[in-house]
């Protein structure tokens, strides 16, 4: 961990209904998500007890569960980081996302009721109006919003239970695309693009928009972190 984070408090998401593991679990995982502790950031246990004012028994606990998710690694000699963000993980995650996304509008098209396509297309407002904070989480959950609004108007309860699965995978490079600048625009118009096939029942249209829409997530992502 670097020098300059070592005496930095961290905020513990504190929940009463949980046991004191699983609100450390939660902490870091989304402070991993959230890019607060970076890819290959060592996590020191000592360390992060430390900051996070407990002992280093829930720590070592949400290390193991966080290993698990695939979010930190073990490196001999080095110990547990953050994991870093791989070409394959990035695909793997944006073929499983395709798909179910593929799944989604195509439902959506047939089930969406007006209240749902209106909250849409306020989502798709929210988000284009997030994007004046300039802030990346801000504007990465307001546009996890507007997807969601797809996947409940779908009606299929298995396939929300998908999504949710690999909701913490796909927030990651979520959060990466929406770092670029200068692609924040373009989601506004692919989010049009999208809500006018649902509105119109085109699955067609739908399907297409949102393969374009997730295609260029994994171009500027792999982009921007320089895969070969």
């Amino acid at each position: 961990m670097q020098n300059d984070k070592m005496d930095e408090y961290i905020k513990l998401n504190m929940n009463e209904y949980l046991p004191l593991r699983d609100v450390v679990f939660n902490t870091l995982r989304q402070l991993i998500l959230k890019g607060e502790l970076a890819p290959g950031e060592r996590l020191m246990e000592v360390a992060l007890a430390t900051r996070l004012g407990v002992s280093r028994t829930p720590v070592r606990e949400a290390i193991r569960k966080l290993e698990l998710e695939g979010l930190v690694v073990n490196i001999p000699r080095r110990g547990a980081e953050v994991a870093r963000i791989s070409e394959k993980n990035l695909r793997d995650v944006l073929e499983v996302r395709r798909t179910l996304e593929d799944l989604a509008v195509s439902l959506a098209c047939r089930r969406i009721t007006e209240e749902k396509l209106l909250e849409l297309k306020r989502a798709n407002s929210y988000f284009e109006l997030s994007l004046s904070t300039d802030d990346a989480t801000t504007i990465a959950e307001a546009d996890e919003k507007f997807h969601d609004l797809i996947y409940l108007a779908t009606q299929n309860d298995k396939l929300l239970q998908l999504m949710n699965n690999i909701r913490e995978q796909m927030y990651r490079y979520r959060l990466e695309y929406i770092k670029d600048a200068n692609k924040r625009r373009a989601l506004v118009a692919e989010h049009k693009v999208i809500v006018s096939a649902l509105e119109k029942g085109d699955e067609e249209a739908a399907r297409k928009a949102m393969w374009k829409h997730i295609e260029n997530q994994e171009a500027t992502v792999a982009q921007n972190l320089s895969f070969r």
